[in-house]
């Protein structure tokens, strides 16, 4: 399903459909990453069937830690609805979130969040830690994982073999001259 579906019709998709549909669109941003020599992670904000901001990475391009596509797709949704709060939003992204990023779903009030692939070294929602679980929090959020994970393992993994095998090219290189 590639083709640019209006709110109306989304709507009459399953919950899955619906999610796939916008996985697919994060995806797309993730290649955007990859291509800008950022780890492939993209992330949209959904309001009522209509998507109102999209990022992705861009912590190396921008030197800037924060700048996690879930982080900078929050702060753009704030700026579309004018609020920090983003309540009856969906955010969705292709990699488990972070620490970082599960608490700023947290504290914007995101309704529900949908992501790919796992993170096993990192991921706050379920791998390493059940973050948003926490007793201590004060905003509850519906979360699901795992929506086309393989594809979305699949984009990051790729990233990384390419990666190292540039870096053992041009390490040959270095030895070579």
């Amino acid at each position: 399903m590639n083709e640019v579906l209006d709110s109306e019709a989304l709507a009459e998709l399953s919950q899955l459909e619906q999610d796939e549909y916008w996985m697919r669109r994060c995806m797309s941003l993730a290649t955007k990453a990859a291509e800008a020599g950022e780890v492939p992670v993209g992330a949209i904000i959904v309001h009522e069937h209509q998507l109102i901001a999209e990022a992705f990475n861009q912590p190396i391009s921008t030197n800037d830690p924060s700048a996690h596509a879930e982080i900078l797709v929050l702060r753009s949704a704030g700026q579309v609805l004018k609020n920090y709060r983003l309540s009856n939003c969906t955010l969705y992204v292709t990699l488990e979130p972070c620490s970082m990023c599960a608490g700023a779903l947290v504290h914007s009030r995101i309704s529900r969040l949908v992501y790919g692939a796992t993170e096993p070294k990192a991921g706050a929602i379920e791998s390493q830690v059940e973050f948003l679980n926490s007793e201590f929090l004060n905003h509850r959020l519906e979360w699901q994982g795992g929506v086309l994970a393989e594809e979305t393992s699949a984009q990051l993994s790729d990233f990384f073999k390419r990666r190292r095998a540039q870096k053992k090219a041009d390490k040959n290189k270095h030895q070579e001259e």
